[in-house]
Formats: structure tokens, sequence, C-alpha cells
């Protein structure tokens, strides 16, 4: 069964708090004992009240003379260090009180815009809402906007690290339409230059006006000039365009 909170307040009826003040101060003589034993610390009790002519100490009369004078020994401001009274007390208790009042109008402002913005989803006009309340629903609704997005994230990340997607392969360049012309091109030159070198050793069959045709820098017979176009099939000799070169097919 469970202890049922106590009031701190004072007790009106004088049977009552009798009982309660010889349970509390039992419990207390019980309390500074262990917190002496446990903690290996130097504690004193000293309890006045009205229905005993002297005081009650512990642990004993010599032990509570010996704390005392090694507190007062303390200089004034180790002694005042924690020490409250019943005002300061009571303000230290308005002080929380106040901060708990805080946080639980905070909370009931959140459940009230709570209610509206799932209200609005379901169709319900925002309609007798001021400034601070659109104000604040909106703060709302970018809080849970952005829990949303921050759970989405962690999500994708922790099934990235489970599943992790394999890289494909690279794939081979593919050359364009005009690196395909170009090579080619290119093929076709290498080709006729290897034609050319394999027929140098054949000198008596060259007809002469190939022998002309490849010193172009010499002046034919006729006072013109041969020009050799690399890429085609024709070539200029003088003054006309003859076709069907036998060195370039």
């Amino acid at each position: 069964m469970t202890r049922k909170k106590v009031s701190l307040t004072y007790i009106t009826n004088d049977s009552a708090r009798k009982a309660t003040f010889k349970k509390r101060k039992k419990g207390l003589m019980k309390k500074a004992n262990e917190l002496s034993t446990l903690c290996d610390i130097q504690a004193c009790v000293i309890i006045y009240s009205q229905y005993e002519s002297h005081p009650e100490v512990w642990p004993s009369p010599l032990g509570v003379q010996r704390i005392v004078s090694q507190f007062r020994s303390l200089p004034e401001m180790d002694q005042s260090k924690k020490m409250v009274n019943q005002e300061t007390f009571l303000r230290q208790r308005i002080v929380k009180a106040s901060e708990q009042l805080k946080k639980l109008r905070k909370e009931n402002r959140e459940k009230e815009m709570s209610r509206v913005m799932f209200q609005s989803l379901t169709g319900k006009p925002l309609q007798g809402l001021t400034m601070i309340d659109l104000n604040d629903l909106g703060w709302l609704i970018d809080q849970n906007l952005k829990e949303l997005v921050d759970k989405i994230k962690t999500r994708k990340e922790e099934l990235a690290q489970r599943n992790p997607v394999p890289v494909p392969p690279t794939p081979a360049a593919v050359p364009a339409a005009g690196d395909h012309a170009l090579n080619l091109n290119m093929h076709a030159t290498m080709e006729r230059q290897a034609f050319g070198l394999s027929n140098m050793g054949n000198t008596m069959q060259r007809p002469s006006w190939f022998t002309d045709m490849m010193n172009p820098n010499e002046q034919m017979g006729f006072g013109a000039v041969a020009e050799v176009l690399p890429f085609g099939d024709q070539y200029h000799h003088g003054h006309g365009l003859w076709s069907n070169n036998p060195f370039f097919p």
C-alpha cells in the first residue's frame, strides 16, 4: 500500500500534532544516525518542543558541544553558506512553484494548439483565433514538421546502413560521332602512307608523273607546280583537275 501524500501545513488538532511530533522525531534521529554512519560525517540533532522542558539532543550532549564548537570556528561566510531562515525558505519555495506553474502553462498551451491543429485537418475553419493563437499555432506546426524531417532522415540513414547500395561499374567511354569519323580518316591516311612506303623500293615501275608529284617543289616540264590533296582522290596539276588518282584511290 502506497503512502498518502502529506500536506505540509500546520496540524490544528493537538492530539494529532503531538502524535506526529513523536513519530517524526524518532524518524529524524534514525536518519541522522544513518547519515553519520553511511557517509562518515559529523552530525548532531537538537530539538526544542513544547511537550518537554529540556531539549533533546543526539548523539550526546558532549558530541553536540564538539560539533557546535567546530562549526563556530569556521569563517562567517562558510557558516551562512547554505543557511536559510523562514523568509529565505519561503522565497525559494515561491520561485520553485513559479517555475513549475510556467512549465504547466506551456504544456497546456501546446496541448490546446495541438487540438486546434488536428481539428483544422478535419476541415474545421480557423475562426475566432487571435494573432497570438495563430503565432503559437504556426510555431507548433513548424516544430512538428521539423521532427518529421529529422525522423525521416534518421530512418533513411538506418536503411542505408542495413542495405548498402552497390556502386555500379563505370561504363567504358563510347566515342562520339566526330571521334569515329576522325579515327576512320586517320586509319585511311596510315594505310596510304604504308602503301607509299612499300612501293618506295620499286622505283623502276613508277611513272614519271608519280615522281613529279612526290617532289612538288620542283617545276614540272610544262611550268606548273604539283599540289597534292591530303584526303581526296584528286590532285591539282597546273591548270587542270585530274581525277582517279592511282596514289589516292
